[in-house]
């Protein structure tokens, strides 16, 4: 292996770390990619600098960092998952009346890609190329909620990486877990007043075929709209299905 390029070397690690189901140990990397050890730590401490993987030094193990999942988001976004969403979110326009949105996780904000919005609805905050903290946003806890905690916690390390809009939703690391274990429960995500006061939004997210988050499809209504929140969820849910479908993803178990 030692004429193997540095940079073959370090996109074969990734592709490692993406196949586990968490983080590993710098000797199960070595030996799954066949690296001596000294040349895998010299290949993490590279890495982790750019932001490609993460080191969890209590569990002396090494994950997925923020930048790997970055590039996977743009490469879907790239190959056309706004265009495989548009229809989908035009017809939960038509049926629900709702605003519909697809969003993709950036960082730790939500990147907004698509906004369906009916004739004569109330202006949202929320639009094309807008962020806004993905802890707050049903479409950002819907994608978190489904990724490795290794890389919840590299998002959240602490509380001073919680931003606050109206002074409701998670607020420390440990609040932002139970709110996501909940949500990855029960399959979708909802907030209200958390981003914006006197409306609520539903989302579910749709995944790839490793079964990791690649957007989530929301719904948001005012709060005052005469119209139950599971109605929203079922069809928010059916359309995050079909997305996945169409991404070739694979359905992650609730």
């Amino acid at each position: 292996m030692s004429h193997v390029p540095a940079a073959t070397r370090a996109l074969r690690l990734l592709r490692f770390l993406a196949t586990r189901p968490g983080p590993v140990s710098a000797s199960a990397i070595a030996d799954g990619i066949g690296v001596p050890r000294s040349s895998v730590y010299q290949l993490l401490e590279a890495m982790a600098e750019e932001g490609f993987v993460t080191h969890l030094p209590e569990e002396r193990r090494w994950g997925l960092g923020v930048a790997a999942f970055e590039i996977g988001s743009a490469y879907l976004r790239h190959d056309g998952v706004e265009r495989l969403a548009r229809p989908l979110l035009r017809r939960l326009t038509e049926s629900t009346g709702a605003t519909a949105q697809l969003g993709t996780l950036h960082g730790s904000d939500t990147l907004y890609l698509l906004k369906e919005q009916p004739p004569h609805a109330p202006a949202l905050i929320t639009g094309v190329g807008v962020r806004l903290p993905a802890h707050l946003t049903a479409s950002g806890r819907a994608m978190l909620a489904l990724l490795p905690r290794a890389q919840v916690r590299a998002l959240y390390p602490g509380t001073g990486s919680f931003t606050d809009r109206t002074g409701r939703g998670p607020a420390t690391p440990g609040e932002l877990r139970e709110v996501l274990a909940e949500e990855r429960r029960q399959g979708w995500s909802s907030e209200e007043g958390q981003v914006t006061e006197g409306f609520v939004s539903v989302a579910s997210a749709a995944t790839d075929h490793n079964g990791h988050p690649v957007a989530a499809i929301a719904l948001t209504v005012p709060s005052a709209r005469p119209i139950t929140r599971a109605a929203l969820t079922g069809r928010v849910r059916d359309a995050a299905s079909e997305l996945t479908r169409r991404l070739a993803g694979r359905a992650v178990p609730v």
